[in-house]
């Protein structure tokens, strides 16, 4: 298993990538402010909520995924750190992928697509998380055994 940089092209069968795209700039507000517009599409059943989510260091080993069936979940950081984004076609170890995401790059989960909480490098960091609310069971989760994730170069 290897350490990917985050591209739209890897990541594209697991979700979007949120970073200001310069294809998607429109200049707003008399030229004061641009705008990147629309850099990835909600998917959900119900309604679509923001959140804060503080993630925390933990060791860099995965030992189980989470799925949320219902509707996509987004994060970008809002500290400016590194992170570590680890996804799977499949409920298990064996197709995992790890994205080593920049501090200004963020991430959309497709509906569906199994993924591991928060991988924060350094120290603790915030996360703007927009994903769904509502009734249903929205997440899934599997556990196995630990795989140690290889260092970051």
């Amino acid at each position: 298993m290897i350490i990917e940089p985050l591209t739209a092209a890897a990541f594209a069968p697991f979700g979007d990538i949120i970073e200001a795209d310069p294809t998607s700039a429109v200049e707003i507000n008399n030229g004061f402010t641009t705008r990147f517009h629309q850099l990835a599409t909600v998917q959900s059943d119900q309604d679509v909520i923001l959140s804060i989510f503080r993630g925390r260091i933990r060791p860099l080993e995965v030992a189980m995924l989470e799925c949320h069936p219902l509707g996509s979940q987004a994060f970008m950081p809002l500290n400016g750190q590194d992170w570590l984004a680890v996804v799977s076609k499949t409920p298990d170890a064996a197709g995992l992928r790890v994205f080593h995401c920049r501090g200004d790059q963020g991430v959309q989960y497709h509906a569906g697509v199994w993924h591991h909480p928060l991988l924060v490098l350094g120290k603790d960091q915030d996360f703007l998380v927009v994903d769904r609310a509502g009734e249903g069971p929205n997440l899934e989760e599997v556990f196995f055994e630990a795989v140690e994730l290889p260092a970051i170069s």
